[in-house]
C-alpha cells in the first residue's frame, strides 16, 4: 500500500501545471466557502448573543399569560424558594429577575414612549457588561432610586445626566403610576432599536413606581452549557407548578429565528455553486489524467499489475490533490479569519440598516466554529471520492490492445 501511494504522489506532479491548476481552483473556491460561511455564522451567532445577554436570557420563566400580552398583571411574586429552587440546577449561571413594562418619559415639551427595564444592577453588569455602556454619568447601584437612559433618547427628550425626567404609566392591577426621576447615567447600545427607548431602573425603584412590590415579570436564565438547553428546562418545568410558563430564547425571538434560517437557505445555495465549481474541477482534472494515460495503463497492466491496484493508485492522486487543497486553504484561511474574529469589519449604509432591522449590531462578525472548517473538508474529500468512479469505469473496462494502439 506505501508503494501504492509513493506512486500516486509521485503521478500527480508529472504534470506539474495541470495539478497546480487543479490546486488553485479548489483552494480559491474553500477559501470562498469558508470565508462566507463564517461570516453567515458569525452574523448568526452575534445576533444570538445580542438578543440572549441584552433580553431575552437562554429561557425565561414567566407568570402565565404574560406572553401573550405584556400585562403587568401576570407578574408573580420573586420570592426566596422559588430562586432557590431555579438556581439549584447545575447549568444554571445566572438568574436576573427583571419587571418589565412601558411607561411615557416626558422633560418639558417632549414625551416619548419608552420600555421600563428594572432589574439587579449587579447581576445584570455581569451578564452584558451594562456599566461599560455607559457613556456619561454613572451606573446604578442595587437600592438606586435613579435611572439609566439610552443615547438616542436623550437626546430626543433633551435631557443630560442630572436631569430629572417624569415618568407616566399603569401600574399593578391598574394603579397609576407616576413618579420623578433624576438622570444618573446615559447609555449606549450598538443596536439602534435598543439605543431609542430603553429606560433602566434598579429592580426595587421600578417595584416601587410600578406598585408591583415584590413581583416580577421574568427571570431570564443564563445557561453554563447551552447545548444542554432541552434537558435544563425540562428539569426546571418539573420543578415547577403550572402557575409559571417557560420559553426558551428560540419562541422568544422568532422573528430572527425565522430570519436566519431564510439566510441561511440563501448561504447553502452559495455554497453548493461553489462545490459545483470543486467538483467540476476536479473531475476535469481526473477525466484529462485518465484519458492521456490510457497508453500508460495498459502497460503497466501488460508487465503484471492489477487492475483493482492501478485504479487504488488513480484514487490516492484525486483523494491527496483535494486533501493538499484543503490543507493549503486551512494554511492560508485561519490566520485571516482569526483577525477578522477579533475585529469585525463595521457596516456602513443600506447593509447596515439591513443589519439593524434584525436588531443585530452593524459589524460583520466571523466565526471560528470548528464544523466550519470540518464541514468543508468532509465535502472536498467526498467530491474527490465521487470524481474517482469515472477513472475506475474507465479502468476496469478498458481493452489492453486497443489502448496500446491509441
Amino acid at each position: 500500500m506505501n508503494e501504492l501511494i509513493k506512486i500516486a504522489w509521485r503521478n500527480i506532479w508529472r504534470n506539474k501545471r495541470r495539478t497546480l491548476l487543479t490546486m488553485t481552483s479548489i483552494i480559491l473556491a474553500i477559501c470562498m466557502a469558508l470565508f462566507t460561511r463564517s461570516m453567515q455564522i458569525g452574523s448568526y451567532e452575534n445576533m444570538i448573543s445580542n438578543a440572549v445577554k441584552l433580553s431575552t436570557g437562554y429561557f425565561q420563566i414567566q407568570g402565565n399569560g404574560y406572553w401573550e400580552n405584556k400585562s403587568i398583571d401576570k407578574t408573580f411574586v420573586d420570592e426566596a424558594e422559588l430562586l432557590n429552587k431555579v438556581k439549584s440546577n447545575q447549568n444554571i449561571e445566572l438568574v436576573i429577575p427583571r419587571l418589565e413594562s412601558f411607561a411615557l418619559a416626558s422633560s418639558g415639551k417632549h414625551t416619548k414612549g419608552t420600555i421600563i427595564i428594572a432589574t439587579q444592577p449587579k447581576i445584570e453588569d455581569e451578564l452584558n457588561k451594562l456599566s461599560q455602556k455607559v457613556i456619561d454619568g454613572e451606573y446604578l447601584t442595587e437600592n438606586d432610586n435613579q435611572i439609566l437612559v439610552v443615547e438616542k433618547l436623550a437626546e430626543y427628550l433633551q435631557v443630560n445626566v442630572g436631569d430629572t425626567l417624569v415618568l407616566l404609566g399603569q401600574g399593578y392591577h391598574g394603579v397609576t403610576a407616576a413618579a420623578k426621576h433624576r438622570i444618573k447615567g446615559i447609555i449606549k447600545f450598538p443596536i439602534p432599536q435598543l439605543n431609542n427607548q430603553l429606560i433602566y431602573l434598579s429592580l426595587k425603584s421600578g417595584q416601587e413606581f410600578f406598585s408591583a412590590y415584590d413581583r416580577v415579570t421574568t427571570y431570564s436564565i443564563m445557561l453554563k452549557n447551552p447545548d444542554d438547553l432541552d434537558e435544563t428546562i425540562t428539569q426546571i418545568k418539573a420543578d415547577l407548578s403550572d402557575e409559571y410558563a417557560i420559553m426558551d430564547w428560540m419562541e422568544l425571538n422568532f422573528e430572527m429565528v425565522q430570519a436566519i434560517k431564510s439566510d441561511n437557505i440563501g448561504g447553502i445555495i452559495m455554497l453548493t455553486i461553489l462545490y459545483m465549481v470543486i467538483g467540476f474541477g476536479m473531475f476535469g482534472t481526473i477525466m484529462m489524467m485518465t484519458m492521456e494515460r490510457r497508453k500508460e495503463f495498459a502497460v503497466m497492466v501488460a508487465v503484471g499489475m492489477q487492475k483493482g491496484k492501478l485504479f487504488l493508485v488513480v484514487f490516492f492522486e484525486t483523494v491527496m490533490i483535494g486533501f493538499v487543497a484543503v490543507i493549503v486553504s486551512l494554511i492560508i484561511s485561519y490566520p485571516i479569519l482569526l483577525y477578522y474574529f477579533y475585529n469585525p469589519i463595521p457596516l456602513t449604509g443600506e447593509l447596515a440598516e439591513a443589519m439593524e432591522m434584525f436588531g443585530a449590531e452593524p459589524v460583520m462578525p466571523f466565526s471560528l466554529e470548528a464544523g466550519i472548517f470540518i464541514n468543508q473538508t468532509i465535502a472536498v474529500i467526498v467530491l474527490a471520492l465521487v470524481a474517482s468512479i469515472y477513472p475506475l469505469t474507465k479502468i476496469l473496462r478498458f481493452n489492453v490492445l486497443q489502448a496500446m494502439r491509441s
